[in-house]
């Protein structure tokens, strides 16, 4: 796990991981719509190209493989991750420190490995936490229902979660996404407090 750079300042973090499917997206979309949490979404970096209306700044910020390379040098990262050959993300110190400017606290939507590594940069700084499945059973019906996956690269999503939900443990907390209603509700109270305890 490459160690990454912490940015300069003092703010808060939340960080949210979880095997694909369990429904991390959606809770965070759901955080994010509210104002009285006043949280910022951390942008990523990548080196794969836009698709379709994907817009630089907004969606993400597109570099070239030189561009990335040349601020990992530099010690630009939080945290980074070559997911495959040539195809590299990462969170930006510029990104994280803008939000707290902004007097807004960050929320990362990262793998597992990235909210671990996040997590040891910020320390008690952070909120880590891990949205799991009631069960893989029920994972697997959820890739299933999406139709977007062949039969094989299922079974290598299915496997990859298999071994992410070993790492639940590292994390802060841990939300079971059985009942949406239920998991948005869970979430908020916990991203809310911790922020009123980080802040008092």
């Amino acid at each position: 796990m490459p160690a990454g750079t912490k940015p300069q300042g003092d703010g808060l973090a939340i960080i949210f991981s979880a095997p694909s499917g369990a429904g991390k997206t959606t809770i965070v979309r759901h955080l994010m719509d509210q104002p009285n949490l006043a949280l910022g979404f951390s942008v990523s970096a990548t080196t794969r190209p836009p698709r379709g209306g994907e817009k630089d700044g907004v969606d993400y910020h597109f570099l070239s493989p030189e561009e990335f390379s040349k601020k990992l040098s530099e010690g630009a990262f939080v945290e980074h991750e070559e997911v495959y050959e040539g195809l590299s993300y990462g969170t930006l110190c510029s990104e994280v420190e803008r939000l707290w400017r902004d007097g807004r606290t960050p929320l990362f939507d990262v793998d597992v490995v990235g909210g671990q590594t996040l997590k040891s940069v910020f320390g008690d700084s952070a909120l880590s936490i891990f949205v799991m499945p009631p069960s893989l059973g029920v994972l697997e019906d959820r890739l299933r229902g999406r139709g977007t996956e062949n039969e094989e690269s299922l079974e290598e999503r299915l496997a990859k979660s298999e071994r992410e939900m070993q790492s639940a443990s590292a994390f802060d907390l841990r939300l079971v996404n059985d009942q949406l209603e239920l998991a948005l509700s869970e979430a908020s109270d916990m991203v809310g407090d911790f922020l009123d305890q980080g802040f008092h």
